[in-house]
């Protein structure tokens, strides 16, 4: 079972703050994503757009391998001025 977080605008699109998820063997973050996906349009249209990642509070590529006991955040890009 993994714990997938959701932060700023995402968390406000999706109307949650986290879930769990459960996850057998190892896979990765796009895997992930596909399966979240599959939740629905709303799910569709948050994980359409760019957003960065983060695997046990380290910032990851979208290959990179997920294990059952991990945690994931998914948040927006932050712009600044």
């Amino acid at each position: 079972m993994i714990k997938i977080l959701f932060f700023a605008s995402l968390r406000e699109q999706l109307g949650v703050a986290q879930i769990e998820f459960d996850l057998a063997s190892p896979a990765s973050i796009d895997e992930i994503k596909s399966k979240l996906i599959e939740k629905g349009d709303v799910w569709k249209k948050a994980f359409s757009r760019p957003l960065l990642v983060a695997v046990n509070q380290e910032i990851v590529e979208q290959d990179t391998l997920v294990s059952p006991s991990s945690e994931i955040a998914f948040f927006p890009p932050v712009t600044g001025g």
